[in-house]
């Protein structure tokens, strides 16, 4: 199992580093390991948390690991209230077969993870529609 740790990523000017802090390790299957940008907002529900779950399928044949990010939308108003007014989010699971060899899940794994960071995938995301 991997060790708990920060994630350090790009911000969209893919120069400044975002460091998303380990908040939570996980305790085992189906409880949450949690990272949090301690950077961004002043207020701490406005704070992106990424949420990563684990754990066996039905007949224990596949692991399945769920993401869950949100990116808050902070809203401040004229009395300098800050309110979070829910915000972008994501919600995707990978099922990894535990018959596959080391060699297809790495290539599964890098070429799904690659995929999803692909230029026209951020695009279509950013625009809210799919490619035409």
């Amino acid at each position: 199992m991997p060790a708990m740790a920060n994630i350090t990523v790009k911000k969209y000017d893919g120069t400044t580093d975002v460091v998303y802090t380990a908040q939570q390790p996980s305790a085992g299957d189906n409880a949450p390991a949690i990272w949090k940008d301690e950077t961004t907002g002043t207020v701490l529900a406005g704070r992106p948390v990424l949420a990563l779950v684990a754990r066996n399928n039905g007949n224990k044949g596949a692991r399945r690991l769920s993401a869950s990010y949100l990116y808050p939308k902070v809203r401040t108003d004229s009395a300098t209230n800050v309110t979070v007014q829910g915000g972008a989010s994501f919600d995707g699971s990978f099922l990894i077969p535990q018959d596959m060899t080391m060699v297809e899940i790495r290539e599964f794994v890098h070429q799904s993870t690659n995929l999803l960071a692909a230029a026209l995938i951020k695009q279509c995301l950013i625009t809210g529609y799919s490619a035409t």
